[in-house]
């Protein structure tokens, strides 16, 4: 389907009087820093060796120079960038990293937030809703980044030395064994009807313990024994209703709130405020302008998003800077070239060229490849276009619409 699309933009481009520029060329996708992960997960080397590196098309870098320095970028305070390891779990990542930034701007603390607390509640929360809705639900490891604030809402927060959420001395997060496990005994209950929430809610928690280990309930910072709803609110400052999910997509009313149609919105969620392109990339902006950061989800599968190199641009052979527009963006979500796979943390800006280059922090292996020495360790850059084509949510700090003046219904 990609290669069709592909096609036919390079027909367009004839059609409008002039070849693309960039040059495309195949190359090896070795992709080191995930392979160090499969080789440090337990057991791995006794059952199966390294793939091959696969060939696929991808952007002549050769005579290109990218904006690669984090130093460079006006940036907002953040964590360094961890490794999701070998689960799903960006949008947890992300997000995370997201409110951690809040927590500096709002408070001045510097925390480390535990992202295995929220995955664990997470999990907790669909085994409810596959109960509720008799196993009609799309089950997989990933979710939205609004599922971050909806569960601290819920069951609050602790620090990562608190809970880490893996076996000690266990250096990636693995949950290939954990989620089989889960997904065969859910569809156990529905294959027998076992529609007792109770019970599978009792039994899910009880897999996540086992490797996992149990969620604290209560947490201490500066002398004071809380719970983590009270150091969610109390000691960190956040409050879910600060917070808003944006998403852009022609097929919806503007201004309102919509469902998200995606298989990881698991529990359908329709709690996105849908903004003309326009405005939703001036939210962008002006949230990291104005010493904000910004959650974002959307695709990382073009040809355009090089994890050699870690950088995410729209090639001219692709689509032109100037054709892109709601329609471009609406087409490929419509046709699936786009698609809900991966969110990062927009930590900085800066202007080249009279262009925007967001730094991104990731927690995916493709931002690992230049080894753990390199400056860019665990970042992506990326072009504006990128975000305008292809990223498609966003979480923001309520106070970011009014900055950028974009009014709400």
């Amino acid at each position: 389907m990609k290669n069709n699309n592909i096609f036919l933009c390079l027909l367009a481009l004839v059609s409008i009087g002039g070849w693309a520029q960039d040059k495309g060329v195949f190359k090896p996708v070795p992709n080191n820093y995930y392979q160090q992960i499969l080789r440090d997960v337990n057991a791995y080397e006794a059952t199966q060796q390294p793939a091959a590196p696969n060939s696929i098309l991808a952007i002549d870098h050769s005579k290109a120079t990218y904006p690669k320095d984090p130093a460079a970028y006006k940036s907002v305070w953040h964590n360094k960038p961890i490794s999701q390891g070998l689960t799903s779990t960006c949008w947890c990542f992300a997000t995370l990293s997201f409110y951690e930034s809040e927590v500096k701007r709002i408070t001045g603390k510097e925390v480390k937030l535990s992202e295995m607390y929220v995955v664990y509640w997470e999990y907790v929360e669909r085994a409810k809703y596959f109960v509720q809705t008799r196993g009609n639900m799309f089950f997989g490891e990933g979710s939205e980044t609004n599922a971050v604030a909806k569960i601290m809402h819920l069951y609050g927060i602790v620090p990562y030395s608190d809970y880490t959420g893996k076996p000690e001395g266990q250096k990636f997060y693995n949950h290939d064994a954990m989620f089989m496990e889960i997904e065969g005994y859910l569809a156990h209950v529905k294959q027998n009807h076992v529609w007792n929430e109770n019970e599978v809610v009792k039994t899910v928690k009880s897999i996540l313990e086992f490797y996992m280990g149990r969620v604290p309930n209560q947490v201490i910072a500066e002398g004071r024994t809380m719970s983590p709803y009270e150091y969610f609110s109390d000691y960190l400052k956040l409050h879910s209703d600060n917070y808003v999910n944006l998403m852009s997509l022609v097929k919806y009313p503007y201004g309102q709130k919509t469902l998200y149609d995606v298989p990881d919105n698991w529990w359908r969620s329709d709690d996105y405020y849908n903004l003309p392109l326009t405005d939703f990339m001036k939210v962008v902006k002006t949230a990291i302008a104005n010493g904000y950061s910004v959650s974002l989800g959307g695709d990382v599968s073009e040809v355009g998003f090089d994890k050699e190199e870690q950088v995410a641009i729209v090639p001219d052979f692709d689509i032109p800077s100037s054709h892109i527009n709601e329609f471009a963006r609406q087409m490929r979500f419509e046709n699936e070239s786009t698609t809900d796979d991966h969110a990062m943390h927009i930590v900085g800006f800066q202007e080249v060229g009279g262009k925007t280059w967001y730094l991104l922090k990731d927690s995916g292996s493709g931002s690992r490849n230049c080894g753990e020495q390199c400056k860019s360790f665990g970042y992506y850059f990326m072009h504006e276009d990128y975000v305008k084509l292809k990223m498609m949510t966003a979480t923001v700090h309520r106070n970011v619409l009014g900055l950028a003046k974009v009014n709400l219904k």
